[in-house]
């Protein structure tokens, strides 16, 4: 594929990082003794991240092809990778609203703790998982807003 010629390289660049973000980024982060071999997790709470992070590897397989393999001229297979993107990144932030409802939190003490930043005196904290995906969904939105209409 030439790049010259492909009216959507900047889009499949886009959609390749966000695709990558929710799905390579977590089977890296959580396959360890963060999430899927931690002692403090029961057995049930690890089955479940180790099936998520399987299903999303799988569906960013799936993405990649439509994004870089899907022969033809139609944008479809794009919209199609990025609803996958959205629907899991729109997954994260709607359990991150209801975060109160279940009593969680976006981090564990003995896993990926939040980076403190000092900025004219105040102090902030940068959730790993929130400032990830906050950017992924940026670049989700400029991807669909280069992508034409249907």
């Amino acid at each position: 594929m030439e790049t010259a010629s492909d009216p959507y390289f900047a889009v499949r660049v886009l959609l390749s990082i966000t695709t990558f973000g929710c799905s390579i980024i977590p089977m890296l982060a959580d396959f360890n003794k963060t999430h899927a071999t931690n002692p403090l997790w029961t057995g049930h709470a690890r089955y479940h991240v180790v099936w998520q992070c399987l299903s999303y590897g799988w569906l960013g397989l799936f993405s990649f092809y439509l994004i870089w393999l899907h022969e033809g001229s139609s944008s479809t297979p794009l919209y199609i990778s990025a609803f996958l993107c959205a629907a899991i990144y729109g997954g994260f932030f709607m359990t991150l609203m209801c975060i109160g409802l279940f009593d969680g939190k976006t981090h564990d003490e003995n896993g990926y703790l939040p980076t403190e930043i000092n900025l004219a005196g105040k102090t902030f904290f940068l959730d790993a998982n929130v400032t990830v995906f906050s950017t992924m969904v940026a670049l989700l939105a400029i991807a669909l807003y280069l992508l034409p209409e249907l």
